[in-house]
């Protein structure tokens, strides 16, 4: 029981940097990419509609 004096706040410790690690990833908005969703909505690739077979 005493070792949990030590991992509980180690635990917590380690659970906020994560979350802080976290929101600066959001604020640096790594995320956000909008040069690809401009070039997805212009390209032909990705159709609605299957591609005719080729012979």
């Amino acid at each position: 029981m005493d070792v949990l004096v030590f991992l509980i706040p180690v635990s917590l410790g380690l659970g906020g940097l994560g979350l802080l690690a976290f929101l600066w990833t959001l604020r640096a908005r790594q995320y956000d990419d909008p040069r690809g969703d401009a070039e997805r909505v212009l390209s032909d690739e990705w159709d609605d509609r299957p591609k005719p077979p080729e012979e």
